[in-house]
C-alpha cells in the first residue's frame, strides 16, 4: 500500500508515468543499479534516463524518511493521550516534511519554556480570557490567578502573553503567513565582524562587508561564500521581510480592536513575532537557501566531473610525464602502452639552476630509448615555461646530433594536475608503487591521465580533483552520492576492459564495489586473461545477480565470442545468434558487413521481455562494437607572446583551455599562471541560462582580454565574436 503511495507521489511530482514510476522502484528494489535500468530494461521503465531514474530514487528514499518521521510523530502524540482522528488523518495524508513539523509543533518534547511555566503556575486560562478580548478590565480579571509564584496582577499577564505568544508562533497559519513573506520579500544581509575587518582572512570577503540583496535573487556562489565568511566568524548573515509589515498582519488576525485587551494580546504577539516565531522561520530558510544553494554547487560541480573523467583519452601510447618545477625541477617518467613505469629521473632546465641543454640531452635520450608517442605536461607552476623548453627540444634547438632523431616527433600535451598530489600520496599509489617516492607517482598519474583520464581519475576522491567551487561547504553526504553516481555513470557509459582494468576502475562497475573487484583480479592474476564473459562466474562470491548487473559492462578485447567486446548483454545473445542464423552468416558477419545487418527486420524479434528500444541498441551496437563515446584529444599551444600577467593587454585575442566552470562563468587558463574569468555575460552575443550551454571542462577555445586587475591578480576575458556559439 505503502509503495502505491509512494508511486502516485513520485509520478505527481517528476511528471511520469505511474507505471514507469512503479516497474522503477521494484528494479531499484531488486537491487539493480541505475547504469543497467536505465541501459538493459528500457521497455519497463519505458526509456527513462539515468537522471530521470536517479530523481525517482531520490524521492523514494525521501518519502520512506519521511514515512518513518510519521511513525515518529503519532507514537509521541499518542503517548501524550492527544490524538485525535482528525489528527491522525492529517498527519497521514501528509507528505511535505514542514506541514508535518507545522503539525507535529505544538505537541513536540521542548526545554522548558516560559509559556510553559505560566501553563504550570495556572494561567492558561487567563490567556484565552485575553484572547476573546470581552474583559474590559484585564487586570482585575488577571487578579483571580494570583496565588503561588504569581504575586500580582501584572505577572499573572505576563504569563499569560508568554502563552499566547508562543501559541501564536506554533500556529500553522502564522508559519505559512511568515514564511509567504519570506518567500516574497526576505533580504539577505552581510556584515563584517567590526574585529576581524583588517584582517588578511577576511580580506577575500571585502565583497560582503556592507551586502544586502533580495534572498531569491541572491546566487548560490554569492551565499555558499557568505556563509563561508560567518562560518570563519568574519561576517554576520541574517535574513529578514519587512519586520513591521508581518507584525500588522499577524496583529489584524488576532486582534479584533482597541481594547486594553487587544493591546496586550497585540504586544503578545509583537513580542511573539521577535522572540520565537521570525527565529524559527529564519533558521528554517537560512537551511532552505543553504540546501538550494548547496543543490546547485553539487549539480555544478557533478557535470564539471562528468566531462573531466570522459574527456578525450589519448588510447594505449607511450607517453612521458612530466610534473613540471622550478627549484625542485621537473619530474620526468616514461610509461609503455599500458602506463606500466620504465623510467624516471630529474631534470632541472629553469632557474634557479638552468642546466638546460643537460635537460634537453636527457630529454632527447628518453624519447629514443623509450620511443616516446606523446608527451604529457602537467598544467601546475612551471607548465608554461616546461612547454616551451620541451616544444624547443622537439624542435632540434638543443639537438647536437639532428640526423640520430629517427622516430615520429611526439605530440604536446598539458592535462590538469589538481588531486595528483592527493593520489600520490594515497595508499592506492603506494600499493601501486611501493618503492618510488610521491613525485614519481604524481607524474606517473599525470602520465596515465593524458591516456585514459576516465582509468586515472577513480583512483582519486572527486572533490580533490578541483572541478568544483566551495566543495567543502555544502553537505557532504548529498555530494558524495552525487559525484559517486557520476562516476559510476560514467565508467559505465565508457564501458571497462576485463583484462586491463585496474581493481579502482571495476569498483565503479555496475553491480560490483570494492570486494568483488578486488576477487576479478586477484582472479585474473591466478588464471590468466579472461576469454569469455562466462568465466565471470568463476570469480568467488560473483553470484548470478552480480553478474547480470556488470556483465554488459564489461569488455574482452579478442573475445572467442566478438559479443564479448560489445555492450550487448549476454542474457540477449540468443537474440543475435537468431539474427545471424535468420541471415545465413555467424555474428561476426553481422558486424562486419552492412548489408547483412541493413536485412535485418527487428520487429520480427520483440517478445514480451524485449521491445524495439533493445533491439534498436543492439543493432547500433553490432554497427560498432565496444565503441568509445568520447571525443578524439587535440593538441594545443598558448600563445608565444604571453608569459606572465604582465605581457596582457586590453583587447588581445589569446587561445585557451576551459579550466573550470560555474553558475556565473568560466576559468579559462590562458598560459599566464592565472585563469582569467569568462562571466556569463560575455560568452555569447545572445542570452544563455548557464555557461555549459556554451563550454565544456578543458575545451578548447579563443578569448579576447577585456581587463587585467593586478592588484588582485585577476583577468576578465570574453568569448563574443571569437567562437561558433555567437552564431546560434
Amino acid at each position: 500500500m505503502e509503495k502505491n503511495i509512494f508511486t502516485r507521489l513520485i509520478a505527481q511530482q517528476l511528471n511520469l508515468q505511474e507505471r514507469a514510476v512503479d516497474n522503477t522502484l521494484a528494479l531499484l528494489d531488486e537491487g539493480c543499479t541505475i547504469p543497467f535500468i536505465s541501459r538493459y530494461r528500457k521497455e519497463r521503465t519505458g526509456g527513462l534516463d539515468e537522471v530521470q531514474i536517479a530523481a525517482i530514487s531520490t524521492q523514494y528514499e525521501r518519502f520512506k524518511e519521511i514515512q518513518k518521521r510519521k511513525e515518529t510523530v503519532v507514537k509521541t502524540i499518542t503517548e501524550l493521550g492527544k490524538l485525535t482522528p482528525e489528527l491522525e488523518k492529517r498527519i497521514v495524508e501528509c507528505w511535505d516534511i514542514t506541514e508535518l513539523e507545522d503539525i507535529y509543533l505544538p505537541y513536540k518534547p521542548k526545554r522548558r519554556t516560559r509559556a510553559q511555566v505560566a501553563r504550570e503556575q495556572g494561567l492558561e486560562p487567563l490567556a484565552k480570557i485575553l484572547l476573546l478580548q470581552r474583559e474590559r478590565d484585564p487586570e482585575r480579571a488577571a487578579e483571580k490567578f494570583i496565588k503561588g509564584d504569581v504575586k500580582d496582577a501584572e505577572t499573572a499577564i505576563k504569563g499569560a502573553q508568554d502563552i499566547i505568544a508562543e501559541m501564536v508562533s506554533e500556529d500553522e497559519r502564522s508559519r505559512q503567513q511568515l514564511r509567504g513573506a519570506f518567500r516574497r520579500q526576505a533580504t539577505i544581509t552581510s556584515r563584517v565582524v567590526k574585529a576581524k575587518a583588517e584582517s588578511d582572512e577576511a580580506a577575500k570577503y571585502s565583497d560582503y562587508f556592507n551586502w544586502e540583496e533580495p534572498l531569491k535573487r541572491c546566487s548560490s556562489h554569492r551565499l555558499l561564500a557568505m556563509r563561508r565568511g560567518e562560518g570563519e566568524g568574519i561576517l554576520r548573515i541574517s535574513i529578514s521581510p519587512d519586520d513591521n509589515e508581518c507584525i500588522d498582519r499577524l496583529q489584524r488576525h488576532y486582534v479584533y480592536g482597541p481594547t486594553p485587551c487587544g493591546r496586550l494580546v497585540a504586544e503578545a504577539i509583537e513580542d511573539g513575532y521577535k522572540r520565537l516565531l521570525k527565529p524559527s522561520i529564519e533558521t528554517e530558510f537560512a537551511a532552505l537557501s543553504k540546501e538550494k544553494a548547496d543543490e546547485e554547487a553539487i549539480h555544478v560541480f557533478a557535470e564539471n566531473l562528468r566531462q573531466l573523467l570522459l574527456g578525450a583519452p589519448l588510447g594505449q601510447k607511450r607517453v612521458m610525464g612530466i610534473d613540471p618545477g622550478f627549484r625542485t625541477g621537473c619530474k620526468v617518467v616514461c610509461l609503455d602502452a599500458q602506463g606500466n613505469l620504465l623510467h624516471h629521473e630529474a631534470i632541472f632546465p629553469h632557474p634557479p639552476i638552468n642546466k638546460r641543454m643537460e635537460s634537453a640531452t636527457a630529454i632527447q635520450k628518453m624519447l629514443r630509448k623509450y620511443q616516446i608517442e606523446a608527451i604529457s605536461i602537467g598544467n601546475g607552476t612551471a607548465s608554461r615555461e616546461t612547454c616551451d623548453f620541451i616544444r624547443d627540444v622537439l624542435a632540434g634547438r638543443y639537438d647536437i646530433t639532428p640526423s640520430k632523431q629517427d622516430h615520429t616527433k611526439p605530440q604536446v600535451f598539458t592535462v590538469s594536475e589538481d588531486g595528483a598530489s592527493v593520489y600520490s600520496a594515497s595508499k592506492i599509489a603506494r600499493d601501486e608503487f611501493p618503492d618510488e617516492d610521491v613525485t614519481v607517482r604524481g607524474a606517473v598519474s599525470i602520465g596515465r591521465r593524458l591516456m585514459d583520464p576516465l582509468a586515472e581519475l577513480v583512483k582519486i576522491d572527486p572533490k580533490s580533483i578541483g572541478v568544483g567551487q566551495y566543495q567543502h561547504d555544502v553537505d557532504q553526504t548529498k555530494l558524495k552520492k552525487s559525484l559517486d553516481q557520476i562516476v559510476e555513470s560514467c565508467v559505465n557509459n565508457v564501458g571497462v576492459d576485463l583484462n586491463t582494468a585496474s581493481q579502482h576502475l571495476l569498483m565503479y562497475v555496475s553491480g560490483l564495489g570494492p570486494t568483488l573487484a578486488k576477487n576479478i583480479v586477484d582472479y585474473r592474476k591466478e588464471n590468466g586473461a579472461f576469454t569469455s564473459r562466462d568465466q565471470l562466474k568463476k570469480v568467488p562470491r560473483l553470484g548470478p545477480a552480480a553478474y547480470q548487473q556488470c556483465a554488459g559492462f564489461l569488455r574482452i578485447s579478442g573475445a572467442k565470442n566478438p559479443l564479448d567486446n560489445s555492450a550487448v548483454h549476454p542474457e540477449r545473445y540468443d537474440i543475435v545468434e537468431q539474427m545471424a542464423k535468420d541471415q545465413g552468416c555467424a555474428v561476426i558477419d553481422l558486424i562486419n558487413n552492412k548489408e547483412k545487418r541493413e536485412g535485418i527486420d527487428i520487429k520480427r524479434y520483440v517478445t514480451d521481455e524485449v521491445g524495439i528500444p533493445t533491439l534498436t541498441d543492439i543493432l547500433k551496437e553490432l554497427e560498432k562494437p565496444g565503441r568509445d563515446p568520447r571525443q578524439q584529444i587535440e593538441e594545443f599551444e598558448f600563445d608565444s607572446r604571453v608569459n606572465t600577467i604582465d605581457d596582457l593587454v586590453e583587447g588581445m585575442e589569446l587561445p585557451g583551455i576551459v579550466t573550470n566552470i560555474t553558475n556565473f562563468g568560466a576559468f579559462v587558463d590562458i598560459g599566464v599562471h592565472q585563469d582569467g574569468l569568462v562571466h556569463i555575460s560575455q560568452m555569447a552575443n545572445r542570452r544563455i541560462a548557464h555557461p555549459t550551454d556554451v563550454v565544456k571542462l578543458h575545451q578548447h577555445i579563443r578569448v579576447r582580454v577585456i581587463e587585467v586587475d593586478h592588484r588582485r591578480n585577476r583577468i576578465s576575458l570574453s568569448m563574443k565574436g571569437l567562437n561558433c556559439h555567437d552564431g546560434r
